[in-house]
């Protein structure tokens, strides 16, 4: 099986300069960050971001860290409005907005070297037909897609609780509609599993597998949109680590908490430990025995927010 790379996301860590978060996950033995383009860390609409990127990049290299950019970030695009606007706007210019951050995001993961570039659909605004607001959704991705094809960084879109694209059946339906463009990726929330897909969080990963290209692991309840630490929720993390490694899965695997910033210096610290752990554990599991168990249907609704 191969090793997996763990990495800790900087939404996480947002009390921590840049490079005191960078500094702190190297000295812990991360592989990598998932960076998220925010105002506190690598701002993606404030001047001289060429500069600044070139700047990372440096430190990265120096620590031997590897990075995903990450574009949830709640407010870098409107003060008011939590992840607005988002691919689904009814406005076209704010759409465009959107766009041109992901566009802008896919150039920072090239100057980075970074392996995947994270993104999502957004909720569904009211009043919105759902055959209008996949619509959207695909023609928003096609010019982020042409920018990732040209800087040949793969699209990693994440299934979110609450978003139109919420589940991998309904990642599945964006791909089609888009004529599965090579580029195009998932990002894979082990804790989403947990909270509401059928299948068991390790069986989502194997079914996942042929379009993985970012994962995001943290402990989650059933049926409750909470990110937890490990050892806070319900999931059984050896065998979803088994199924990654199995999987031969290569990208980061990156710890997501971005509510739990004021404890990231303990937390990132914590959550290493577990991992490594947890992946001992899997490499020393006897041989998996094929099982066509699933988890119980997601109670309706799934509480809690987008983080």
């Amino acid at each position: 099986m191969a090793p997996l790379r763990f990495g800790y996301g900087t939404n996480g860590l947002t009390d921590l300069r840049l490079d005191d978060a960078l500094g702190l996950l190297a000295d812990l033995g991360y592989a990598g960050v998932g960076l998220t383009l925010d105002h506190m860390h690598l701002d993606p609409l404030a001047p001289d971001l060429a500069a600044r990127t070139r700047r990372v990049a440096r430190g990265l290299e120096r620590l031997g860290l590897t990075a995903t950019i990450e574009t949830g970030a709640r407010y870098v695009l409107d003060p008011r409005r939590k992840h607005g606007p988002s691919l689904l706007d009814p406005d076209p210019d704010a759409r465009a907005a959107r766009v041109r951050l992901l566009i802008r995001a896919v150039q920072v993961a090239a100057d980075l070297g970074a392996h995947a570039v994270h993104c999502f659909s957004g909720v569904t605004p009211e009043g919105t037909p759902e055959d209008t607001a996949w619509q959207r959704l695909a023609e928003a991705l096609g010019p982020v897609l042409d920018a990732a094809s040209g800087a040949a960084v793969p699209l990693a879109i994440e299934p979110e609780p609450g978003h139109l694209l919420s589940t991998l059946a309904d990642f599945h339906r964006l791909r089609h509609d888009l004529g599965d463009p090579q580029l195009l990726g998932l990002t894979l929330d082990i804790g989403h599993c947990q909270c509401l897909e059928p299948q068991s969080p390790a069986d989502c990963v194997r079914a996942a597998a042929p379009w993985l290209r970012h994962v995001q692991i943290e402990d989650m309840r059933r049926g409750v949109h909470e990110h937890l630490p490990f050892g806070d929720g319900e999931i059984d993390f050896p065998p979803v680590l088994e199924a990654l490694a199995s999987t031969g899965y290569q990208g980061l695997t990156v710890v997501e908490l971005p509510r739990h910033s004021h404890a990231g210096p303990q937390l990132a610290s914590r959550s290493i430990e577990f991992l490594r752990k947890a992946a001992t554990e899997a490499a020393h599991a006897p041989p998996r025995i094929a099982s066509s168990r699933t988890a119980p249907a997601a109670p309706t609704p799934v509480r809690g927010g987008t983080p």
